[in-house]
């Protein structure tokens, strides 16, 4: 691979692994972390070998950014050894205008020859992992929740999926498919809860972006992407958009978010509104995604905004429809 091949602006590089973790420098990386860098990566045996303060690091250390999924489209901007300096335009960042930049090793990624645009159909993994599987039904990798990769063909029980790795298969009910053209059908704010009740219980991840292990924003992220809407990817980039929406008005799918000093300080998590004054949220290492009571606790006296970027039909007391948060 040439230097010159890096000096071009390169837009046909996808993930190659189930999920590629998205560190903050090339020295991020511990020894600790090897399950998580290989090609194929092993994200099991790595969340299993991390122990509380070795998860702890991930973010207390500033060595994770965030992570993209299998078949993602990344843009390549800049190698360092065995290094690549990516931009992920499909998570919307104050750090980058193009999308959340941070450092993936080369060998996770593929460049390919062919672009999603070019297949009408699209196939999205609704189960928490689906495996893909050659031509002679032996699996090969198993992909998290709401991966999506383009489709060849439809058969009875298989779609035929175009992946970094070639022409491979996937059950049928284990995914949503979608037109291209059209996208994920925008869903409401009750499915935005229901995209993620499964997941209680999933141990926090931090950067966490599939459903190995979720983050706070990574989780209300993954719920919206999951409803046919991009949001950011981070818990303060989510608040600044958005329809304000005032706490005595809050709904299911509404996104809360909480600050430092009972709501005036920095902001440092985001939850999904579940409702009957409820919460849904992945919280912080060493605890799972969760539903919790608001009032009472620590975030009652944190909540600092909230937001909704779902699609209502709800009617304002002078008639007029609301239509919400329109979809970023």
């Amino acid at each position: 691979m040439t230097k010159q091949m890096f000096d071009q602006k390169v837009t046909n590089w996808v993930t190659a692994v189930q999920v590629a973790t998205v560190w903050t420098t090339p020295d991020s990386a511990r020894k600790i972390d090897s399950p998580g860098l290989t090609a194929p990566t092993d994200i099991d045996q790595w969340v299993e070998l991390l122990d509380y303060h070795s998860k702890l690091e991930l973010c207390n250390k500033n060595l994770v950014q965030t992570q993209v999924l299998y078949g993602e489209l990344v843009e390549l901007i800049n190698k360092e050894g065995d290094w690549a300096k990516v931009i992920i335009p499909s998570q919307p960042s104050y750090k980058d205008e193009r999308g959340y930049p941070g450092w993936i090793p080369i060998y996770q990624l593929a460049e390919v020859g062919y672009s999603t645009n070019n297949y009408p159909i699209q196939a999205m993994v609704i189960k928490d992992k689906a495996w893909l599987t050659n031509e002679n039904g032996k699996p090969t990798i198993k992909l998290s929740y709401l991966s999506i990769l383009p489709v060849i063909s439809i058969m009875d029980k298989l779609v035929k999926i175009q992946t970094p790795h070639g022409l491979q298969y996937i059950a049928r009910e284990d995914v949503e498919l979608n037109n291209i053209s059209e996208g994920c059908k925008q869903g409401t704010g009750r499915s935005i809860v229901k995209a993620v009740e499964d997941f209680v219980g999933l141990a926090y991840f931090w950067g966490g972006m599939s459903s190995f292990g979720y983050d706070c924003s990574g989780l209300a992220y993954a719920a919206h992407k999951a409803n046919g809407y991009q949001i950011a990817r981070d818990a303060g980039d989510q608040a600044k958009s958005g329809k304000v929406v005032a706490y005595n008005h809050l709904q299911p799918g509404d996104l809360l978010f909480f600050a430092y000093e009972e709501g005036k300080g920095k902001l440092h998590h985001v939850g999904i509104y579940y409702g009957d004054g409820k919460m849904i949220h992945s919280p912080q290492t060493g605890k799972g995604v969760e539903i919790i009571e608001l009032k009472h606790t620590v975030y009652e006296k944190e909540l600092c905004a909230a937001r909704r970027y779902w699609l209502t039909n709800e009617v304002n007391s002078d008639g007029r429809k609301n239509f919400g948060g329109q979809p970023t």
